[in-house]
């Protein structure tokens, strides 16, 4: 008789857990629409492979300069809105900043 209390017992608990796997997760989903993300005209940033010195030429000197940092040397330049990185003296990649 016990061990039909505990078989009885372990089903409930496996079909409750079956039954609501989720029941403690909770998401939201936040949608915002390609266009809306930024507006990010390509001519207006710097594009990847661009050096340093045709960067500082288009737009000026940065607002802040960090690193270079690592190996290969990783550098970043603050501008007003965006941040430029750079691998040596190349563009790697350019990120807007966020306006709230």
């Amino acid at each position: 008789m016990r061990t039909n209390r505990i078989l009885l017992g372990a089903l409930t608990l496996s079909a409750t857990l079956t039954l609501f796997p989720a029941a403690s997760a909770v998401a939201e989903e936040i949608r915002v629409p390609v266009g809306t993300q930024a507006d990010r005209d390509q001519a207006s940033f710097p594009g990847t492979g661009m050096s340093q010195a045709s960067v500082r030429a288009s737009w000026g000197s940065p607002l802040e300069i960090q690193g270079p940092v690592g190996q290969p040397p990783i550098s970043q330049w603050h501008y007003q809105n965006f941040v430029v990185y750079f691998e040596n003296d190349r563009v790697i990649h350019t990120v807007l900043k966020h306006n709230r």
